[in-house]
């Protein structure tokens, strides 16, 4: 270990991240070579094969699982050691990588950033739009920003604001198929579903029992159900902050509005223990939470 810099052990922590040589050099704007000769370097330094290279792509040899733990967590204590004497000089600079949902991004994130940018102009920001769930140390996030709870105590929340759901269609569906006038009726229409997270499946009734959705179409993109119901494929449930501008552009009606529970879900920002002290994601954080709070109060 003596031998390797902190740089690469950040080129290697990247590399397994990402899973291709090609795109850590997009990301520091190098050759391809240049990383290749990186990564062999580090592999001498071990005598051991870190990266298996395939067709598929890479992946990491049980020596290189080692190697990305212990190089993930050296890295985080050297960000943390930067971050004590940035904060005494008050200095809010550097890389913050994001992760978050395609709706929360595109609907809800980027509207942000001028103000951040203004705020903070040496801040760099990265970010990682899926659906799906991440491994934050693995990959490399500083923070995620997601609805619902923590599925482990490893994680900080800083809680932000909240995304209100409700049942939108197309105005075309509903004149072809009728506008349901209970939550019975649900079972005779095509509904649209989320195919990754069971618990929006489950549609909270105002009598306090729920409907369990379940239908033709359904995804693991909301941005995707969201194209799907302003094409008249049938009835879905989805945040009010995408598709209230769309009922005022005459693309999505609201459905049975009286009648299916409109339960916030608390959208937080989810960081790794030690790291959310860090003044670039506290910086982050606080500006996020402001920005919310001002700007979309009841999103």
């Amino acid at each position: 270990m003596a031998n390797l810099s902190f740089d690469e052990l950040r080129l290697f922590a990247r590399v397994a991240a990402l899973g291709t040589l090609s795109a850590v050099a997009r990301e520091r704007n190098v050759p391809v070579s240049q990383i290749s000769r990186g990564l062999q370097r580090i592999e001498a330094t071990y005598n051991a094969q870190l990266i298996l290279r395939t067709t598929h792509g890479l992946s990491l040899t049980p020596e290189g699982e080692i190697l990305q733990t212990y190089a993930q967590r050296i890295l985080n204590e050297a960000d943390a050691l930067d971050a004590e004497f940035d904060q005494t000089r008050a200095r809010v600079t550097g890389l913050v990588r994001v992760s978050m949902s395609t709706v929360i991004a595109q609907h809800l994130m980027v509207d942000s950033l001028p103000s951040l940018h203004i705020a903070y102009p040496d801040l760099r920001l990265d970010f990682r739009v899926n659906d799906a769930l991440v491994d934050m140390a693995r990959e490399g996030i500083d923070i995620a920003i997601r609805t619902g709870e923590p599925q482990t105590d490893t994680l900080v929340m800083r809680r932000l604001g909240v995304l209100h759901r409700r049942l939108y269609a197309s105005p075309a569906y509903l004149k072809h198929n009728g506008i349901p006038q209970s939550v019975e009726d649900l079972s005779h229409h095509d509904l649209i579903t989320h195919s990754q997270h069971e618990h929006l499946n489950v549609w909270p009734t105002q009598s306090g029992t729920s409907f369990r959705a379940n239908g033709p179409f359904c995804s693991d993109n909301a941005a995707t159900m969201t194209s799907m119901a302003i094409a008249g494929l049938g009835i879905a449930r989805m945040p009010s902050l995408v598709a209230d501008p769309l009922v005022a552009q005459g693309k999505l009606q609201s459905v049975l509005i009286d009648q299916i529970e409109d339960t916030p879900n608390t959208v937080s920002a989810f960081m790794l223990s030690g790291r959310h002290r860090l003044p670039k994601i506290r910086a982050c954080i606080d500006h996020w939470a402001q920005w919310l709070q001002t700007t979309t109060p009841t999103c």
